[in-house]
């Protein structure tokens, strides 16, 4: 395991099976910017960081990584914009369990 590897493993804290179901909420589709396809960016994240988790390590390619590096970079500053008070139903919220990484864990 690389140290991208463990970075990513602490900035995803939620299971393949958890952000699946997830992705398939209104909540999950309501936030983020949209692509030309109709999804959000991080919605897209999502189905991709599900697929990393499915993987076996020896499996995971270059292009995985990178995403993986993304997937770190995007939930530290995010985590860094926290709001004041109950976050529980805010698109902040939203957003970042898209990418895998639910602040109420």
């Amino acid at each position: 395991m690389t140290t991208g590897d463990k970075d990513f493993d602490g900035a995803v804290n939620m299971t393949a099976a958890e952000l699946e179901k997830w992705l398939g909420t209104d909540e999950s589709r309501s936030v983020g910017q949209k692509t030309e396809g109709g999804e959000s960016v991080g919605h897209e994240s999502g189905r991709k960081i599900v697929a990393i988790l499915r993987k076996k390590r020896t499996d995971i390619t270059d292009a995985d990584r990178a995403h993986m590096r993304k997937v770190t970079g995007y939930v530290h500053r995010h985590l860094a914009q926290r709001p004041k008070g109950d976050v529980s139903g805010t698109p902040w919220r939203y957003s970042l369990m898209n990418w895998g990484h639910d602040p109420q864990k």
